[in-house]
């Protein structure tokens, strides 16, 4: 239910524009930010319990890669293009 409530919140954020437009992305941000942590309590159910530990570190790992590979992508990418012009 909570994880609707965000959604709705920044599809609502966009569409009606409540704060000036320099807000709207870190606000999509952040709530983007609480939805992930909403998903990873109530549908993956990790927590900071001992024993959910391990998958809390093996999920943090693969994000810690996938930030490695899309930042290097986007170095690459950046550079070929700076290298064009």
């Amino acid at each position: 239910m909570s994880a609707a409530l965000l959604t709705l919140a920044s599809f609502a954020l966009i569409l009606y524009r409540p704060v000036p437009t320099t807000w709207l992305l870190p606000g999509i941000a952040m709530l983007a930010l609480v939805q992930i942590l909403c998903h990873f309590r109530y549908f993956l159910h990790i927590d900071l319990k001992k024993s959910h530990r391990d998958d809390l570190q093996l999920i943090l790992f693969t994000g810690l890669i996938l930030c490695l590979m899309v930042g290097g992508s986007w170095w690459v990418i950046s550079s070929q293009f700076a290298r064009m012009g």
